[in-house]
């Protein structure tokens, strides 16, 4: 049983690993930047959390303390200009920090790539491997390419590219050579380097068997989900800026997003080499194959059961602090919508519709203006309206509810989304649940803090409209929730 640290356990692969590691009897730590993102997650009381930013060595060095496995998981895909100082900076502070902390040893996934025209996203994922390789801590770093597991980004991506688009012109990356890894061999590779006893400093290539284009993976997909035969029709010319914005277009992975995801398709991403059998043996059944690997993750998606998606990260380059609980605003103006309605129903009934909001539930208001606002945002490079809901009726910290992320959900009482679709400023929506003089009320604020003068005059120009959208948010909602049965045993509201 060895002592884990897990980065980016808010993460896609991190918020797997940890209750993989926990289910393999090891001991587990968390080092996140903010602990209440974790608080919702089923196996949260299970693990010690460490609050840190990557950047703060001391910090760092703190969560660090009587670890012996360090999981290294940190990196951003790209959205900001300085993001390979920073992916560089994070690496560099966690390598000295691990050091000091007397580590046994480091593991980072990092990408599969090929030749010298890297790119950004990929030679960043390099040069992270490179730190971490030479920072005194012998290092594991496992290079994989795609990843196909349900909610992982590369598998949505294939997903609603297939799916949507029966006929397709494609640019040329959709004819390189891929080697995709099924998400469970990932982790399977993860857990084990806790017990490996060897002394090992060194990257490995892991792949799953196949060998594969992008174009041979759609029809893949195609067929295990039962579609007809998808007609592929590749293009000379398309640019990763144009593709990214095309594929942002078409599924629910914002251009932000897709861009790295899509430049990293321009190199071959096939294993050279299996060394790490000789470490960590296949399984008796073997690697898992693209088939089986869509088809698990498929069910996944079809039960909904899936642990955590892409979209379980925060969006690159969204705001990231929460709105201060001090009524008195001290970062300058801030513009609030105040709506407040009597709701002829028991303050349980009308939570539960509060926290069904979104997704395929709707916005209780004029769904062709929330469609164009998300439609707007995905032009305009946002994550629009497509990434829906985690789960069709309950809401936990850090979930992405289409273009908004949960905030904070005070259980019966509160919910607090931000906004992360294209804004000058920052926004917030929260809708609460009180008990006054008897009576269930809702109440709704929609908060706005403008970055500089075009975040002002955008608050007046959409203000005429405000009545149109919150004020028959408000109504609706409320109207929803007086029509609404009460649910056997259903738990009182917290008011």
């Amino acid at each position: 049983m060895a002592r884990c640290l897990v980065t980016g356990a808010t993460g896609y692969i991190g918020g797997r690993l940890a209750p993989e590691l926990l289910a393999a009897g090891h001991q587990v730590r968390c080092m996140v930047r903010a602990t209440r993102k974790l608080r919702d997650l089923p196996w949260a009381e299970r693990v010690e959390l460490a609050e840190a930013d990557a950047l703060d060595q001391e910090a760092t060095r703190r969560a660090l303390d009587g670890i012996e496995v360090a999981y290294y998981l940190i990196h951003t895909m790209g959205a900001r200009r300085d993001f390979a100082a920073a992916d560089r900076q994070a690496a560099g502070v966690f390598a000295a920090a691990a050091r000091a902390a007397g580590v046994r040893r480091i593991v980072y996934l990092g990408g599969l790539a090929s030749g010298e025209a890297l790119s950004p996203h990929m030679r960043s994922r390099a040069e992270v491997a490179d730190t971490l390789l030479a920072s005194g801590v012998p290092a594991v770093v496992l290079r994989a390419a795609v990843i196909i597991g349900s909610g992982s980004a590369s598998f949505e991506m294939l997903r609603y590219l297939t799916e949507r688009l029966p006929v397709m012109t494609t640019p040329r990356w959709v004819r390189t050579r891929t080697q995709p890894i099924a998400v469970r061999d990932v982790l399977r590779y993860l857990v084990a380097w806790a017990s490996v006893p060897d002394r090992v400093d060194r990257a490995f290539d892991i792949g799953g068997p196949d060998v594969l284009t992008y174009a041979d993976m759609m029809r893949g997909y195609a067929a295990v989900a039962g579609l007809p035969p998808r007609l592929i029709i590749p293009v000379p010319l398309l640019s990763p800026w144009l593709s990214a914005h095309w594929v942002g277009l078409i599924t629910p992975v914002p251009a932000g997003i897709a861009r790295p995801l899509v430049e990293s398709l321009r190199n071959e991403t096939v294993c050279r080499e299996h060394d790490i059998a000789r470490y960590v043996p296949d399984p008796p059944e073997g690697l898992t194959g693209f088939p089986r690997a869509v088809e698990l993750a498929l069910k996944k998606i079809k039960e909904a059961d899936v642990a955590t998606r892409w979209t379980s990260a925060s969006t690159p380059g969204a705001p990231s602090d929460p709105l201060p609980t001090d009524p008195h605003w001290t970062g300058g103006s801030l513009y609030v919508d105040r709506r407040t309605q009597i709701v002829d129903a028991d303050p349980a009934t009308l939570w539960r519709m509060i926290e069904g909001i979104g997704g395929e539930n709707g916005w209780y208001s004029l769904p062709v203006a929330w469609h164009l606002r998300g439609a707007i945002d995905r032009v305009l490079g946002g994550v629009g309206l497509r990434r829906g809901r985690r789960d069709p009726a309950r809401l936990r910290v850090g979930d992405a509810l289409d273009f908004w992320r949960v905030e904070e959900v005070e259980r019966g009482h509160l919910l607090r989304l931000r906004a992360e679709m294209r804004l000058p400023g920052l926004a917030w929506l929260e809708l609460s649940v009180s008990r006054e003089h008897g009576r269930t009320v809702y109440h709704q604020r929609a908060i706005f803090h403008p970055r500089g003068l075009l975040g002002h005059l955008y608050w007046w120009t959409i203000s005429p409209f405000h009545e149109l959208i919150f004020g028959r948010m408000s109504r609706n909602l409320a109207a929803a929730a007086s029509a609404a049965e009460p649910r056997p045993g259903e738990p009182a509201a917290r008011v």
